[in-house]
């Protein structure tokens, strides 16, 4: 049984991403073991000069680390992700480098019709970056359109097609965990890449 991340990428305490995350978590709990991460009490990320990584980064990272894979559902908030899901990514990008090759997945709630299409584009680009370099799951959105409507009292969604739809993608999440551990043969070099960044010339 795989075991993921699921990362809340926000730090409101009433957000429906992570309402949708703890769908996942009780939805495939025979498929899957899925733990919510919080970034909630992160500092501002300041590139301290000691290279002192806060204790909760730190846990974060190895957590990860451990991880088959990461599930990122982010809200949008002015066509791109949240400022605390940055920046719980730019310390994990300092000196840690728990998301070389790990396979990602992303999904986002927004409150609107139109979902989080943009905020997801432009986390697949921060993902991408050479400090980071996950490997994110292809050809996959899932945007949970009108969230304050979308779940029940016992927290399951209504939406019988999004339900569906995302079992789907969740399968093919598996599916794509499996293969990228295929997908490794030149993940030494790239974990030393990472790993001799020069923080000082970015």
């Amino acid at each position: 049984m795989h075991k993921f991340i699921a990362m809340v990428g926000t730090n409101s305490d009433e957000s429906t991403n992570r309402k949708l995350l703890q769908y996942m978590q009780s939805h495939y709990a025979d498929q899957a073991e899925i733990e919510l991460m919080e970034i909630k009490g992160l500092p501002i990320f300041n590139k301290p000069e000691n290279h002192e990584i806060p204790a909760q980064a730190q846990a974060m990272a190895d957590k990860i680390e451990q991880a088959d894979g990461v599930i990122i559902s982010t809200p949008e908030y002015d066509h791109s992700a949240p400022a605390a899901l940055l920046n719980a990514l730019e310390w994990l990008s300092f000196h840690i480098q728990p998301f070389v090759d790990k396979p990602v997945m992303i999904i986002g709630a927004s409150y609107g019709a139109l979902g989080t299409s943009r905020a997801q584009a432009h986390l697949r680009q921060v993902l991408d970056s050479p400090e980071l370099r996950a490997r994110i799951m292809p050809s996959l959105e899932f945007m949970l359109g009108h969230s304050l409507q979308a779940f029940d009292d016992q927290g399951n969604l209504t939406d019988q097609q999004k339900a569906t739809k995302l079992d789907g993608l969740f399968k093919d999440f598996q599916v794509f965990v499996e293969i990228t551990k295929k997908l490794k043969n030149a993940n030494a070099t790239t974990y030393e890449e990472v790993r001799e960044m020069d923080w000082e010339k970015l």
